[in-house]
């Protein structure tokens, strides 16, 4: 686990969409630290009062605002140190209906995060993306693609300026609001069947506490335009239902859906081309800013004669859990471990 304690003392952390399930473990792990303040900046004043009641933490401020709005941007902005931006519209079914409402919070909202942060004078920057942005086929992938692609532009075009600018990328969080688990495990202790798309379909396995590491060590590590990707296992919707109905030894019956709008057999972390130019950073991968210029006079008159023979990283390649090790995945959570409690099947 990584100790944040060094990077983030006595600074002043703005976490957007803070009420979220990200936001929240951020939260969680920065109050075991000496961080001087937190705020947390989202448009949702009912979840801030719960979030108030709960924490009951002097360090805790709330704001409320949208990433959308600048001038409510630059209000919470003021005197932050450190930017973790994780306010985003995430749900892949909504945004295909409503592709213009990603784009206006996915795009011009964290255009509009990372704007502020530089005129404000920020230290650092770190941007949520997702593996949906690889490859994109829907709209919440395109947008959060596109909202890489900013971050990158500001930090090659702000190269002299004292903001670092980075994004991280990762697969399915497991637990997080919108994930498959919550959901299968409503569907068990509902005794209902559990609605899967396809068996076969493949997703990576991150614990919130693994994507909290992420974001604090793209904070400890990146330069500017820096995108890191941790490394994660994958493994079949098929075992992870399996896995779960073990655990809560349930015998509910598995209804199959069917691919949904916009959704792909397996997710891609990082493309081959990414590939290229990543460090390997043993539990992660720091793919740099490709930071050529409009001069491309050079790439069309001289080419790269190597030959390129890597494979993307995705959840078919990746290192591939069993049902047991599924399994074993799960009763590390405390989520699930909560959910278990008093169960009685």
């Amino acid at each position: 686990m990584i100790n944040p304690n060094e990077s983030v003392k006595g600074k002043t952390v703005l976490v957007t969409g803070g009420t979220g399930s990200f936001g929240k473990a951020m939260v969680d792990r920065l109050l075991k630290t000496e961080v001087a303040q937190i705020r947390i900046f989202s448009r949702d004043e009912w979840k801030q009062e719960i979030m108030r009641i709960a924490y009951n933490e002097p360090r805790l401020s709330f704001y409320i605002g949208d990433v959308r709005d600048r001038d409510s941007v630059d209000n919470v902005m003021k005197g932050v140190d450190l930017v973790f931006h994780a306010a985003a519209l995430k749900q892949v079914p909504s945004c295909e209906f409503f592709p213009m409402q990603a784009v206006l919070t996915n795009i011009i909202g964290g255009h509009n995060v990372i704007e502020s942060a530089v005129a404000a004078g920020v230290q650092s920057v770190v941007c949520l993306s997702t593996d949906k942005a690889v490859y994109p086929i829907n709209a919440m992938g395109m947008t959060k693609s596109l909202m890489e692609k900013v971050a990158q532009a500001v930090a090659r075009t702000r190269a002299s300026n004292h903001t670092v600018v980075s994004c991280v990328r990762y697969g399915n969080v497991m637990c997080s609001r919108g994930s498959v688990i919550p959901l299968f495990i409503s569907q068990i202790k509902s005794r209902k069947p559990l609605t899967i798309t396809v068996p076969e379909m493949t997703r990576f396995l991150l614990p919130l506490r693994d994507s909290v590491d992420l974001v604090l060590f793209a904070f400890t590590h990146a330069a500017p335009g820096d995108l890191f990707v941790k490394k994660a296992p994958a493994c079949t919707i098929g075992d992870l239902a399996q896995a779960l109905k073990n655990i809560f030894r349930s015998d509910v019956p598995v209804k199959i859906i069917g691919i949904r709008h916009g959704e792909k057999l397996y997710e891609t972390l990082v493309t081959k081309e990414e590939l290229q130019r990543a460090e390997d950073m043993g539990d992660y991968y720091r793919i740099r800013l490709d930071d050529r210029t409009l001069n491309y006079a050079l790439y069309f008159t001289q080419g790269d004669p190597k030959e390129v023979y890597v494979e993307d990283y995705h959840s078919h390649n990746t290192t591939r859990l069993n049902v047991k090790q599924v399994e074993e995945l799960l009763l590390s959570l405390p989520e699930v471990t909560a959910e278990l409690e008093g169960w009685n099947p």
